[in-house]
């Protein structure tokens, strides 16, 4: 089994850049139009942190058959092992494009709970996707509820806000078990913004990367262990990782 620094590579080398507003539009229609059940992840620093101690969520991950960076921490190990990182496509931005690029057909919201799962299910229904079919459930079922509720109603795109490292697991689930075409995205807390639980940072905080500090401002005790240790432990690694490839220890990844 590859040991941190390679888990840490290999995921590098999987990651899908975009680099202009045009290829993010053409990355949003591609996945909106999936001929086969797909998984769409997004990789940040926790889930580095995260990879690097547990071998099912790195396999998980490296499962998926897209993986987006999301957020600074990825754009910081990307440019010291020499490669361009491109866009930000973090879920919280890109999964309400795929909603409205998926209006009109069937869609499944499984995670958070209620009410703000209720919520998020309206603002889906009433202004994202007007004329969709929007099927939800919380996200403590049993795994093969929701195969069950998939299989059923067959949505064209299924949301999974139920945190890491479980929406991944359940991600990988639902693909191999469906047989009909489907986006399945692993979407953190993309519910929990939609349905009002989670606010957004201000814009210019966004801008400058720091977003991560205004969601720990707003729920210390939660995320403190993500933030205030893990960003440490996370910028560490990737300066080890860097150091590697200078001595001629890795090889980095591919671009």
């Amino acid at each position: 089994m590859p040991n941190w620094q390679d888990r840490w590579r290999h995921l590098v080398q999987g990651v899908v850049r975009v680099h202009t507003a045009r290829g993010e539009e053409q990355l949003v229609a591609s996945l909106s139009h999936t001929l086969e059940p797909r998984v769409l992840a997004f990789v940040n620093a926790h889930a580095m942190n995260s990879a690097a101690q547990s071998r099912d969520f790195y396999e998980a991950l490296m499962s998926a058959d897209v993986v987006l960076r999301d957020g600074s921490g990825m754009a910081i190990l990307m440019r010291l092992l020499n490669q361009p990182p491109g866009l930000n496509l973090n879920g919280t931005d890109l999964i309400p494009k795929l909603l409205r690029a998926h209006a009109g057909r069937g869609i499944a919201l499984f995670g958070t709970e209620q009410p703000w799962l209720a919520q998020a299910r309206e603002v889906v229904r009433k202004e994202l996707c007007p004329g969709s079919h929007v099927l939800a459930a919380h996200g403590f079922h049993d795994a093969s509820l929701y195969l069950r509720m998939a299989a059923s109603h067959r949505p064209a795109l299924i949301v999974l806000g139920m945190g890491m490292p479980r929406q991944e697991q359940v991600a990988r689930m639902l693909r191999d078990a469906l047989g009909c075409p489907c986006l399945i995205v692993c979407g953190g807390a993309i519910i929990d913004f939609l349905g009002g639980k989670a606010q957004r940072a201000p814009r210019w905080v966004r801008g400058l990367g720091m977003e991560w500090a205004w969601r720990l401002a707003l729920e210390p005790r939660r995320l403190f262990r993500r933030y205030v240790i893990g960003n440490p432990v996370f910028l560490a690694r990737a300066l080890s990782l860097a150091a590697q490839g200078r001595a001629g220890c890795g090889q980095g990844a591919r671009t």
